[in-house]
């Protein structure tokens, strides 16, 4: 992109080092008037010091937004109505932040007037995609500067050097190599990188921020219960709470109890295997919690489809379509299943794991006078299973008889 073309940029700012050097860059390079974004996703820093680095930088328009609410309620919520896990093991706690900070961003550019944004995801990852798509998605014309895929600052000396030319603060713990990167919201943590590249080394139990080791959890169960309308969760223990607090709170029973660890190799969008390790204590919780409830007011056939349908659609949110039509399609059917998923689950966390113990709901379609092995009143006739093995017997029956069997083709 040519300089001249910027005007005003809109920049996904955290405050650290690299998004500060990639503020000063933007003024020294593109010779524009940046507006600095940043997001409260629960991610559990003080925001405060970004306010007052970007003052320092003479930043005239700052934003520091509280967003939690509106991740919750309008991102991880209805992620978790399709029980979404990416190549069946992540709870994609990064992949469905930057949808929402990218709309934030667009909005914030709108308001300013602004013909451009800007963030600090790098060129080998999946972040420029998710946030580019979105970009793209809510507003078309609008330019998108990368600086990691345009400057020269190709090592961390070099982005020390241009911090120190350029008079930007460095505190100490940034001077030295950082044993590992961790990405942080309300929903999870991610770690990668430098002590977690190689797969056959365990990772490090000081690796982990957000749970105490499964050894250490306590040596007694906790009981708790979860409560569900439509779908989504809106009480514990019988305490009605926001989306934001619920999840905190789960979030304190799983770091409580060593649950929602996991070590993963994933196959990143842009093309390479990547290792992460997550912890995604609530989110963990929830899942089975929900799954839980499902079990039990889902048609058996609603629930499979919609099985079906959930690798598709993490997908969709791990490659950055979370604003496509096809996600949008996917979305209207898993919450159009979820009208009778309401009730009440009870779930023992215990040294790592999740165990659902109870469930119950106005709508359950479990029949105890159906599936009971004592005297069922004429609610099901045993006789009729004969003609419906039958039915199904029938191909294979007809494939015996012409020389196919054991499953021949």
């Amino acid at each position: 992109m040519r300089e001249k073309d910027v005007k005003k940029v809109v920049l996904a700012y955290s405050g650290g080092l690299d998004t500060s050097v990639i503020l000063r860059w933007l003024q020294t390079t593109y010779r524009c008037e940046v507006v600095t974004f940043t997001a409260d996703l629960g991610q559990g820093e003080e925001l405060e010091p970004a306010r007052k680095k970007a003052e320092m930088f003479g930043i005239k328009e700052i934003f520091v937004d509280d967003l939690r609410e509106t991740f919750v309620k309008d991102f991880v919520f209805p992620m978790f109505r399709a029980n979404a896990l990416y190549e069946g093991q992540y709870l994609l706690g990064t992949s469905i932040a930057r949808p929402l900070i990218a709309q934030r961003q667009i909005e914030i550019a709108e308001m300013v007037g602004a013909d451009a944004v800007a963030h600090g995801a790098t060129g080998k990852g999946n972040d420029q995609v998710r946030f580019e798509l979105a970009y793209y998605a809510l507003k078309p014309d609008i330019k998108v500067i990368s600086p990691w895929r345009e400057w020269d600052l190709t090592s961390r000396t070099k982005l020390l050097e241009f911090a120190e030319t350029h008079q930007i603060p460095i505190a100490k713990d940034k001077r030295g190599d950082a044993p590992f990167s961790v990405d942080a919201n309300l929903l999870h943590s991610s770690s990668e990188g430098k002590i977690l590249e190689d797969p056959a080394i365990e990772a490090d139990e000081i690796v982990y921020q957000r749970t105490i080791s499964p050894e250490a959890a306590p040596d007694k169960s906790t009981e708790i219960s979860i409560d569900f309308v439509s779908g989504d969760p809106v009480a514990i223990n019988g305490e009605a709470l926001s989306p934001a607090m619920l999840l905190t709170k789960l979030n304190d029973y799983g770091r409580a109890n060593g649950i929602g660890r996991l070590d993963l190799v994933e196959n990143r969008f842009v093309g390479m295997k990547s290792r992460g390790v997550y912890e995604t204590p609530g989110g963990t919780i929830l899942l089975a919690a929900h799954r839980g409830i499902e079990s039990i007011t889902l048609d058996r056939e609603a629930a499979h489809l919609k099985d079906s349908l959930m690798p598709k659609y993490a997908e969709l949110i791990y490659n950055g379509f979370w604003f496509s039509p096809e996600r949008r399609m996917l979305q209207a059917a898993i919450d159009a299943s979820q009208h009778s998923v309401t009730g009440r689950v009870r779930v023992k966390l215990y040294k790592g794991n999740t165990t659902i113990v109870g469930r119950e709901s106005p709508h359950s379609l479990y029949s105890m006078k159906v599936v009971t092995f004592e005297e069922d009143q004429g609610a099901y006739d045993q006789f009729d299973a004969q003609g419906f093995i039958k039915l199904n017997a029938l191909r294979l029956r007809l494939g015996a008889s012409a020389g196919r069997r054991g499953g021949a083709l």
